[in-house]
């Protein structure tokens, strides 16, 4: 079974191949992922729904500053190259994602990426 960092480098892996299936193979069935910029995205079909749509909108890319491991979390410093940074928290049980929360700054996104201000 695989441990939270793990868990994490593969989704890393993924999220830079923009592979939306790999990506979420990576959670439990009611996993959530709380991205604070926006409302927490629950259960796996409508976690697929929003990699899909962020992928169409922009190109993402996590290059990874800092990965730690403490118990079932898995931490995430992360950078991208337009100089975007943030974190993400990740909680890892049975070798899958079970809870995801990540901080960076929303405004900022859009405008690198010529995306509509809400």
């Amino acid at each position: 079974m695989l441990r939270p960092k793990e868990v994490v480098e593969k989704w890393v892996d993924a999220f830079n191949r923009a592979d939306v299936d790999a990506l979420v193979g990576l959670y439990h069935d009611t996993a959530v992922n709380h991205q604070v910029a926006n409302e927490p995205v629950v259960g796996i079909a409508a976690i697929r729904d929003m990699f899909s749509a962020e992928f169409s909108a922009a190109e993402m890319v996590c290059i990874v500053e800092n990965l730690f491991e403490d118990g079932q979390w898995a931490i995430l410093e992360w950078r991208d190259p337009l100089g975007l940074r943030g974190c993400g928290f990740f909680q890892v049980t049975d070798g899958k994602i079970l809870f995801q929360r990540g901080y960076w700054d929303k405004l900022s996104f859009l405008k690198q990426h010529g995306l509509p201000l809400e």
